[in-house]
């Protein structure tokens, strides 16, 4: 689509890049404007945002590295243009941002870690609603071929450099269903922070609805290079996705069964 905001003979701007950092933005911001009302001190959770968005990075590289050697991609393309400014693959970077979160728990041990990461749920998927447009916008991650009426095509080469994309070519615009799709989630998410019977179930619904709705989209994917296992069955981010959602729905009864036991301890005789 738009893969440059701005090109000059000394700068060029990038869509994506643009996209992404106000995806950082916004999750911050909401996790920032929960931790307020929620009376956790706004600077430990912003610590907290900063750390899992720096795993996030580190994460998200790593595993499209890893995938990309488990393809037998030669070395020299793990330092080419397409993979230093890809932004990586999101469930490393979900994997990654857990990881540095649980650095920040250790270094602001008041923070309550369930309650904490319930705040952190809807910033992830708000993150991704709007990244997803950034994919988009430079032809990153793009879908299979398609007649449906909205299919869409790119056309610019730029676009087929760093992204692959094929050229005129009408495509499922799967970055578009899944910016969608996790626009959704965010407002669920949401309506669920207000109601939830204990903490953990607003980051373990994510996990489930995410896992669910990743795993289907996957089939509308059109880019190859995203990794398979057995034999192609399933897509890189597929078999996560299934993981994920078994050990979240191992823990949602989990943690309701915890919350229930701690609210029947009596209080101290005074």
């Amino acid at each position: 689509m738009y893969p440059r905001l701005l090109v000059t003979n000394f700068l060029t701007i990038h869509t994506f890049g643009v996209l992404l950092a106000a995806s950082y933005g916004a999750a911050l911001w909401w996790l920032v404007r929960g931790a307020r009302r929620t009376g956790i001190d706004p600077e430990e959770m912003m610590s907290v945002g900063f750390w899992a968005i720096g795993g996030a990075i580190v994460g998200a590289k790593l595993l499209m590295i890893v995938r990309m050697m488990a393809d037998g991609s030669a070395p020299s393309e793990l330092f080419s243009p397409s993979m230093l400014t890809a932004a990586g693959d999101f469930y490393g970077g979900f994997i990654g941002g857990v990881a540095g979160a649980a650095i920040a728990f250790k270094l602001h041990p008041t923070i309550g870690v369930w309650q904490a990461a319930d705040l952190c749920a809807p910033s992830i998927a708000l993150g991704q609603a709007i990244g997803r447009v950034g994919c988009f916008m430079a032809g990153d991650d793009y879908g299979s071929p398609a007649s449906v009426p909205w299919a869409v095509v790119f056309t610019d080469p730029y676009a087929y450099r760093i992204g692959g994309v094929p050229l005129n070519v009408p495509l499922h615009p799967v970055q578009l269903y899944e910016s969608v799709v996790c626009l959704l989630i965010f407002f669920a998410l949401v309506w669920l922070a207000g109601r939830k019977r204990f903490d953990g179930e607003v980051i373990l619904t994510y996990v489930t609805l995410y896992a669910v709705a990743r795993f289907i989209i996957e089939y509308f994917r059109g880019d190859d290079d995203r990794g398979f296992i057995f034999g192609h069955l399933f897509s890189t981010s597929q078999f996560i996705a299934v993981v994920l959602f078994i050990l979240a729905l191992v823990l949602l009864p989990f943690r309701m069964k915890r919350q229930d036991q701690t609210a029947r301890i009596p209080e101290p005789l005074r």
